[in-house]
């Protein structure tokens, strides 16, 4: 801008300055908008973009934690997580490391640790994790988990939202149609597309829950969305490996799970926010 530009003129480029920054945060105030509002009125909440205000690792933003989010993990210690049927942690396969929880590789004839739940329990809510697995490996992130359907071990049963190295893992290949790759309803329902990133880079996994209805997220784009009870989900159930579980799929609420599979698998950024429940589903 010239020092002998009008009066006029700078009155006019000022306001094209303004309306271009304007139009620069629009963007950003329609994902907290979008958001929020989507909870408020009932609706699945959209997934918001990261951006490059994201909070570090294990920790929240001041609007996420306006918005009612709270970590499941703090970085530094497993408070908050025991061993599926037992009062702790289990004294191995599990540790601490970097930043996040990682479950170690088993040795030949040495039992792992078994699976590790919440120490709370969760209906609808919105829960978001990064999870990375090893060159082959396999794990999962299991949920609406109750320890009454399983008599004995430390292995959990119920949905699943599967963990795995989809090139080298010979479970991509197994089920029917994809329903065991990455991302999907294990052996329920197949992911609409493959989105995971190759073994040993960080993937961000969102699962939401609001009422009946659900739905897996895997690094910015829905996968996986059905309806708790339904008989489309009955009639998947009755073909899949859990039609001989009386009780499976019954749960509406229950502990958020991380599988033990035998392979390393890292876990960082668990965070969950409570969700309302929709009112045609109380």
């Amino acid at each position: 801008m010239h020092l002998h530009t009008s009066e006029r003129h700078v009155t006019v480029d000022t306001r094209s300055v303004m309306r271009s920054a304007i139009r620069c945060l629009l963007p950003a105030l329609a994902i907290v908008c979008g958001t929020t509002g989507a909870v408020a009125q009932g609706r699945t909440p959209r997934v918001p973009e990261v951006t490059a205000a994201a909070a570090a690792p294990n920790t929240l933003t001041a609007a996420e934690k306006a918005a009612g989010w709270k970590l499941l993990f703090d970085g530094k210690t497993t408070n908050g997580w025991r061993g599926f049927k037992r009062e702790g942690m289990p004294d191995q396969g599990w540790t601490v490391e970097d930043g996040a929880i990682k479950h170690l590789a088993g040795k030949e004839g040495v039992a792992g640790g078994g699976d590790i739940i919440t120490v709370g329990d969760y209906g609808s809510f919105d829960l978001s994790l990064d999870w990375k697995i090893t060159a082959g490996g396999n794990s999962g992130l299991k949920y609406l988990i109750s320890e009454d359907l399983v008599k004995t071990g430390h292995s959990g049963v119920s949905f699943e939202m599967q963990i795995l190295d989809d090139e080298r893992h010979p479970d991509a290949k197994a089920g029917k149609g994809g329903n065991r790759t990455a991302g999907s309803l294990y052996d329920l329902v197949a992911p609409s597309a493959h989105t995971a990133h190759p073994a040993g880079e960080w993937n961000t996994a969102r699962l939401v829950i609001q009422g009946r209805h659900v739905e897996h997220w895997l690094n910015g784009q829905r996968v996986v969305q059905f309806e708790l009870g339904s008989p489309e989900l009955k009639a998947l159930i009755a073909e899949s490996k859990y039609k001989a579980i009386a009780g499976f799929g019954e749960n509406t609420r229950g502990h958020i799970l991380l599988q033990d599979h035998g392979d390393e698998a890292w876990f960082r950024n668990i965070k969950i926010r409570e969700l309302p429940v929709p009112a045609a589903t109380k």
